[in-house]
């Protein structure tokens, strides 16, 4: 088994400047071709990469041509526009081996809430060690900042806005979590 990386939001083909003017491209086709490229040099075809929602939007043939370039073994969690028949469509993609409406997750005693949205599933219990908390993944909101909900609860967001434009390693994740609470914010 390879690594294990989490992302949210690629909106291949979402031909909407809102979406890829703040992440630094042209258009919706340079935005793509470079999501895929940056992917690609980072997963390889034995990582598990757990997709946290709205993978397309737009040309569903276009979108699926984009997916089907992507190394790695994908988990996709549905999001607000991963309609059913789009999740009809991936189910049917060769580097698709999940589909799920949530999860949970477990790895190395951490447990994780995976949602398309920020989910609230603890407050930070600071009285318990990280791997006794549960602590949510989540996309949707398109921030730069992973750590935007945090005054809510124990919420990671992984959304490519917030990791420039890249999956991120599951490691990672739990260092920055554990040096945010180090430092007490």
């Amino acid at each position: 088994m390879g690594n294990i990386y989490f992302t949210s939001d690629t909106h291949f083909g979402h031909n909407k400047d809102f979406l890829w003017s703040p992440r630094g491209y042209n258009n919706i086709y340079e935005h793509d071709k470079d999501i895929i490229k940056k992917w690609n040099n980072i997963i390889s075809y034995d990582d598990e990469v757990y997709h946290l929602g709205d993978v397309m939007l737009g040309d569903n043939d276009y979108g699926l041509s984009c997916v089907k370039q992507l190394n790695g073994k994908l988990h996709i969690i549905r999001g607000n526009h991963d309609s059913n028949s789009r999740i009809e469509l991936y189910k049917n993609c060769f580097n698709v081996v999940e589909v799920a409406e949530g999860k949970y997750f477990k790895w190395n005693k951490y447990n994780f809430y995976l949602s398309h949205y920020p989910t609230l599933t603890s407050n930070h219990d600071i009285d318990k060690p990280l791997k006794a908390r549960m602590i949510s993944i989540a996309g949707h909101s398109h921030t730069t900042d992973p750590f935007y909900d945090w005054d809510k609860g124990l919420i990671y967001h992984v959304e490519l806005d917030a990791h420039n434009c890249c999956p991120i390693l599951i490691d990672d994740i739990i260092e920055e979590i554990k040096t945010k609470i180090n430092k007490g914010e």
